[in-house]
């Protein structure tokens, strides 16, 4: 099916019918709400989904521990959940959210997950970022 046959009219809402993968999965980029810097990637099942939207705290599926787990529940590092993002189809989520002041999003202390660099050229090493 392509993309224009997907779309609602214009004006009309679209019905959300997630694609989750094989395992049931589909990938969520929670991203900072006001700088949109991107924190960290999950997955999210129609279970985590639903609680994530019920709580608006990101709630995601663990593949290694093969259960559901609420981002911040061990470190108080939770998420707000302020808008959830679909792409156009509709198998990533991309997720908004407030983290507490001072608040990180890594289990390493890090704000983001996403603190290092891979140069373009050279031998592949990760540089910090500032």
């Amino acid at each position: 099916m392509s993309a224009s046959s997907r779309s609602a009219p214009s004006g009309k809402p679209e019905a959300f019918a997630p694609q989750f993968d094989a395992q049931g999965l589909i990938p969520a980029v929670a991203v900072d709400a006001g700088t949109g810097e991107v924190l960290m990637t999950a997955y999210m099942n129609r279970e985590a989904l639903e609680a994530t939207r019920r709580t608006r705290q990101a709630t995601f599926y663990s593949r290694s521990r093969k259960k559901l787990w609420v981002k911040g529940e061990t470190s108080g590092n939770f998420l707000a959940v302020e808008e959830i993002r679909v792409d156009c189809d509709q198998d990533c989520l991309v997720i908004r959210v407030r983290l507490p002041a001072g608040g990180s999003a890594c289990h390493t202390g890090e704000k983001s997950c996403f603190y290092r660099k891979l140069s373009l050229t050279g031998p592949g090493e990760l540089e910090r970022i500032a």
